[in-house]
């Protein structure tokens, strides 16, 4: 499912880390978007709507809403549309809106 050849844009082959989503071990590039390793190991709904419990899966893509907010490494409202993976990164549904009181 992972685009490798494109006619405009380039990538650099990178390199193949594992992480772990909902305790499943799964593998990914490198600083690719974490969205975009979950879609490629075929996990397209990130979230369910907080009010309807509707599923949410890719949306702007560029983390201007809010439908791909995921907990990371423990840390909830994170935008992985937008957010590097990175080796042994620990991913998770969230629940509901989240906390908005975790401190850096």
């Amino acid at each position: 499912m992972r685009i490798k050849d494109h006619p405009i844009l380039s990538s650099q082959p990178a390199r193949t880390v594992t992480f772990t989503f909902e305790g499943r071990t799964l593998e990914g590039q490198e600083g690719e978007p974490i969205a975009a390793a979950l879609h490629n190991a075929g996990i397209k709904v990130l979230r369910h709507s907080p009010r309807l419990n509707r599923p949410r899966g890719f949306f702007c893509a560029i983390g201007n809403c809010s439908s791909c907010l995921m907990v990371v490494n423990g840390r909830p409202n994170v935008r992985v549309c937008v957010t590097p993976l990175s080796q042994g990164m620990k991913i998770e549904y969230q629940e509901g809106k989240g906390n908005l009181d975790v401190e850096d």
